[in-house]
Order: C-alpha cells, then sequence, then structure tokens
C-alpha cells in the first residue's frame, strides 16, 4: 500500500507492505526509491512488516530545495511520528544507513534496533558516477544498456517520460546529497545506544574491512558485523543471506 505525508509543504511518500508482523522501517541509498525493499519484505514476512520511505528527492516524494544531513532525519523524524507506531526497529543502506544511524543517535529510545548496510561513519562519496549517468533514453531497454552494470540497482527508478525513459531522481539533487552526505559521522555513530547489526559487502569500495571493524570496536553498546561476498548493494545481490542476517539479528534483540 502506498501512503503520503507531508512535512513542511512537501509530499513524502512510503510503501507499507503491510502483514501482521512488527513494523521495520528501510531507507534505501541514492538512485533507489522505498520499492527496492520488496524482496526483503517478502522475505521477512509475517513476522515482520517492512514499511519503506521514499526519500526526499526520490521515487514518488517531492523534490527538495536542501538535502542536508538534518534535513534527511528530520524527514525521518516526521515519518515516524506519522506511522505512530512508538519505538521501532530501522534499517538504512547507504545514504539510508546514515540516516538511520544518525536517527538513531539523536532520538534516544525511539530507535529499537538498528541496521547499517554498507555505509562507514566517515563517508566520501563519488559524486562524478552520478554526472555520468544517462538523463533520459527513448526505450526502458535502451535506458537499461546505457546504465550497463548498474542497471539491476537502477531499475526500480525507471520512470517513463514525455520524451522515452528516464529516471525518477533528479542528478543535480542526487549530487548535492552525496555532497551533503560526505564528512566524518563519528559523534553520531559513538552515541547510538540501540542494539547494532553493521553489514558489509566484501567487494564494496563503499565500506573497508578496516572501517567497519572500526566501528564496532568504538561504538558504545551492542554491535555485530556480518560480512558477505558482494558489493555495495548487498539486500540485492545477496539477497538470501541478507535476509537471513537481518531475520536472525532481529530474532536476538
Amino acid at each position: 500500500m502506498r501512503g503520503y505525508f507531508a512535512v513542511e509543504g512537501r509530499r513524502l511518500s512510503y510503501l507499507d507492505f503491510g502483514g501482521p508482523g512488527t513494523p521495520l522501517l528501510a531507507l534505501h541509498g541514492h538512485y533507489n526509491e522505498a520499492s527496492a525493499w520488496a524482496p526483503l519484505a517478502e522475505a521477512l514476512a509475517p513476522q515482520w512488516r517492512v514499511i519503506a520511505l521514499d526519500q526526499r528527492g526520490h521515487g514518488e516524494s517531492d523534490r527538495a530545495g536542501s538535502y542536508d544531513r538534518d534535513d534527511y532525519v528530520a524527514d525521518l523524524a516526521a515519518f515516524h511520528h506519522h506511522l505512530g507506531v512508538g519505538p521501532v526497529a530501522i534499517l538504512g543502506h547507504s545514504l539510508g544507513g546514515v540516516n538511520a544511524y544518525q536517527y538513531a543517535a539523536r532520538h534516544t529510545g525511539q530507535v529499537t534496533a538498528l541496521i547499517v548496510e554498507d555505509i562507514g561513519a566517515v563517508v566520501e562519496c563519488d559524486w562524478v558516477l552520478t554526472t555520468n549517468l544517462p538523463r533520459h533514453a527513448p526505450t526502458r531497454e535502451a535506458l537499461a544498456v546505457a546504465l550497463g552494470p548498474m542497471a539491476p540497482y537502477l531499475e526500480c527508478s525507471f520512470r517513463p517520460t514525455e520524451d522515452g525513459w528516464g529516471l525518477s531522481f533528479d542528478i543535480e539533487d542526487t549530487v548535492a546529497s552525496q555532497q551533503a552526505l560526505d564528512g566524518d559521522h563519528w559523534t553520531d555513530w559513538v552515541s547510538i545506544s540501540s542494539p547494532t547489526l553493521l553489514i558489509r559487502g566484501t567487494r564494496s569500495d563503499g565500506l573497508t574491512a578496516a572501517h567497519a571493524r572500526e566501528m564496532i570496536a568504538r561504538h558504545t553498546g551492542q554491535a555485530h558485523l556480518v560480512e558477505l561476498p558482494t558489493g555495495h548493494v548487498v539486500h540485492q545481490e545477496g539477497q538470501v543471506r541478507f535476509a537471513d542476517a537481518v531475520r536472525a539479528f532481529l530474532g536476538s534483540s
């Protein structure tokens, strides 16, 4: 079910995959949107009910004038309040991972369990990749070809346009968001009190093994590291093992 709510005059969208389970809020990474979590929602049902946000500038949510850290965290707070589900488990990939752990750090007691997928406490984005993405193509198939190996990850963001096919996010907005994501976020990371699972892809360029281990060592509460043989998009490249790791962690938290 798709739902909407307003934040400071902007409309944000989300997908509630439904079911009787305990709510799990899910936050996608750059280039993606809420529908990317459909396979995980199916895998975790019926014990867990995944509710995924189209973050500002992504999917069916409105574009915004700012993509700063505080903006994303405020959107998540508004989303959580709108749902009215009480303290909840939160999962985030990449951009969504930083948003999730900053929310957990700044809203103590609101996050019962935290899952961070393949992003560090220090972030250095390569937005040159973003500027080189194709903006449109005459057909869906042509867009997939133009994107090459990135196509499977971006497929949920494909949209028909007046002149063919494009993406549901804006290139300039994404660059601004990536630039704002860069930086040292250790202060937030070491402030987290929620039980935390950090999942890393062993072939990922986004989170090194050394940095992941430092994050676990500097976490002040209960924290675990799981490494899977994938690249940056662990939940897509290793769907079954990713879902197994999430399920096991949530069941023990």
